[in-house]
C-alpha cells in the first residue's frame, strides 16, 4: 500500500497549501515562505436541513433591496480608540490587535473591558499566558471594575466556543491567538493550522452570535502578526500598537478597518496607571523644543483627519572620510537623498562632501510629502548654520525641479499651527487660496511660496 500522507506545506504569507515543499508561494509570490505543517483532521459540513426534510438553501437577494442603514456601535470610553475604529465597535465585528511585547496591547484592551463592563455590557476576558490572578493584579493599577467582567484561563479553542454558547457574552477579548489550539488539529498551538483554524472557529462564533471579539496577536521581527497572512485576511479590522517600549507614547494605528478610515491614529501615553489618551498631539511632540537653534523648524503633518505638528531636526557636518554618511530617523532615507540633491542642483549648495543626519523628534514615523519643506529648510539652515525664527511652521510637498507643490488639508494644517501659537506659516503658493474660510487675526503671517529658494528666502 502506498504509505498515507501525513504532512503539507503552507505558506506563512497567504496560507496557500502544497503537497510539497516550494521555494517560491505560487500565490503571492513569497520566498521561503513555506512550512511544514500535520494533516488537520477533516470534519465534514452538516448543511442546515428544513422541517420537511429537505437542505435549506439561501436565496441570493437583489441589492437595491439590501437596507443602507448605519451599524449600530458601541463606545470604548476611550476617545483615541473609538476615533481609530471609525467611532466605536460593530456588533459581529472581529478585531485583531497586534504590537511588540511589552508595548501595552493587553493593558489597552483590559481599560476598554472595564469602560465597556462599567456601561452595562457583559464582557468575557480570555487569558491564554495569564492567570487570573495575574490579570487581577493588572487590573488593580488600572482601576475599579465593576459591572459584568468575567475572567478565564483557557487555551482550548472548543472549549472556549462551549463558554461563549453558555454565558453569551457581548465582548470577547481572546489574549493571545497564538496560544490556542484546536483538538481537531494535530499541530502545536502557534503554527499555521492552529492559527487559522482558532480564527475561523471565532469567526464564526462573531457572525453567528453577534459577539464582538478582540484578538491579540504576537508579532515577527519584522513587525508583521505572526501565523499566516490569510488572518489579516479573515478579520474585520486590524490595529498596530506601535511605539519604543522604553518611551512613554504610544500610537494606534489602523491598517485595515471594513467600517471605517484607515487614516487615522491614536495617541496614548503609559502612565503608572495604565494607558491615557493625549487629545492634542502636537503640544505633547513639541514639548522641550529647543529655541534658537539651527536646524530645528516645526513641519505639520496629517493623520486622517488630524493634523500633528512635529519637530524636524537637521545636522549637516563636513564629512572626514571619502563617502559622506546620510542617516534619517523617523522619515524615508531616500526621500532625504532626493532633497539634498535638489538643494544643491538648484540651490547651488554644495553639499555633496557634508555628513547629513535627519531626525523627527518624539519618534513619529512619518512618510507624508507634506514634510519635505521642513526637511529641506531644516537641512539649509543647519548647513548655513542660521537658526529659523522659533513661531514658524513649514509643509509642502517639493520636486525634483525645485518647486513646492500643494498638500491636502491646507486649512486645518493651519488652523493647528496658529492654535500652538504659530506666528508664521510657510505653505505651497497654491494652497493659499484654500484658506478663504480660515480665521486669521492679529500678527499671524501666511507666506506662499512657489519654489524652495522663495522659502529659503524667508529664513
Amino acid at each position: 500500500m502506498a504509505k498515507g500522507k501525513t504532512s503539507v506545506f503552507f505558506c506563512s504569507e497567504c496560507g496557500f497549501e502544497s503537497a510539497k515543499w516550494l521555494g517560491q508561494c505560487p500565490g503571492c509570490k513569497a520566498w521561503n515562505s513555506f512550512v511544514e505543517e500535520p494533516v488537520a483532521k477533516t470534519v465534514k459540513g452538516v448543511s442546515p436541513v428544513t422541517a420537511s426534510g429537505g437542505i435549506r438553501i439561501k436565496k441570493p437577494s437583489l441589492i437595491q433591496d439590501i437596507s443602507l442603514q448605519d451599524e449600530p456601535r458601541i463606545t470604548t470610553g476611550i476617545r483615541e480608540m473609538d476615533r481609530v475604529l471609525g467611532g466605536g465597535i460593530v456588533a459581529s465585528s472581529l478585531v485583531l490587535v497586534g504590537g511588540d511585547p511589552g508595548i501595552g496591547k493587553s493593558t489597552l484592551l483590559l481599560q476598554v473591558c472595564r469602560n465597556l463592563a462599567a456601561d452595562g455590557h457583559k464582557v468575557l476576558y480570555i487569558s491564554g499566558e495569564e492567570s487570573p490572578k495575574q490579570i487581577r493584579m493588572r487590573a488593580e493599577r488600572i482601576g475599579e471594575f465593576s459591572g459584568q467582567m468575567l475572567l478565564l484561563s483557557e487555551t482550548c479553542i472548543e472549549n472556549i466556543e462551549e463558554t461563549v454558547k453558555e454565558e453569551k457574552p457581548e465582548i470577547l477579548v481572546i489574549d493571545s491567538i497564538q496560544t490556542m489550539y484546536s483538538e481537531e488539529v494535530s499541530a502545536a498551538p502557534g503554527s499555521v493550522s492552529q492559527v487559522r483554524e482558532g480564527t475561523g472557529r471565532l469567526l464564526r462564533l462573531a457572525k453567528g452570535f453577534g459577539c464582538m471579539i478582540f484578538v491579540v496577536g504576537h508579532v515577527t521581527k519584522e513587525g508583521q502578526v505572526a501565523g499566516p497572512r490569510v488572518l489579516e485576511h479573515m478579520v474585520d479590522t486590524v490595529l498596530y500598537f506601535e511605539g519604543d517600549r522604553h518611551a512613554s507614547y504610544r500610537i494606534l494605528r489602523s491598517v485595515k478597518n471594513r467600517f471605517g478610515s484607515t487614516d487615522e491614529i491614536g495617541v496614548f501615553e503609559m502612565e503608572q496607571t495604565g494607558l491615557t489618551e493625549v487629545p492634542n498631539p502636537s503640544e505633547y511632540m513639541l514639548s522641550g523644543r529647543p529655541l534658537g537653534a539651527s536646524g530645528s523648524i516645526v513641519g505639520c503633518s496629517v493623520e486622517g483627519t488630524r493634523p500633528i505638528l512635529l519637530e524636524i531636526q537637521a545636522l549637516v557636518c563636513r564629512s572626514n572620510f571619502g563617502l559622506p554618511r546620510r542617516q534619517a530617523t523617523g522619515t524615508d532615507f531616500n526621500r532625504v537623498n532626493q532633497l539634498m540633491a535638489v538643494l544643491e542642483k538648484r540651490l547651488g549648495l554644495q553639499m555633496g562632501d557634508q555628513d547629513a543626519y535627519v531626525n523627527l523628534a518624539g519618534g513619529m514615523k512619518i512618510v507624508e510629502p507634506a514634510m519635505d519643506l521642513g526637511i529641506a529648510m531644516a537641512l539649509v539652515s543647519s548647513f548655513k548654520n542660521v537658526p529659523v525664527q522659533d513661531d514658524m511652521a513649514v509643509f509642502g510637498e517639493v520636486g525634483l525641479n525645485g518647486e513646492i507643490r500643494a498638500v491636502n488639508m491646507a486649512p486645518q494644517r493651519v488652523q493647528e499651527a496658529i492654535k500652538l501659537g504659530f506666528r508664521t506659516i510657510v505653505m505651497p503658493e497654491s494652497n493659499k487660496r484654500s484658506l478663504k474660510g480660515v480665521k486669521i487675526e492679529g500678527d499671524i503671517q501666511i507666506i506662499g511660496a512657489s519654489s524652495v529658494r522663495d522659502a529659503i528666502d524667508v529664513i
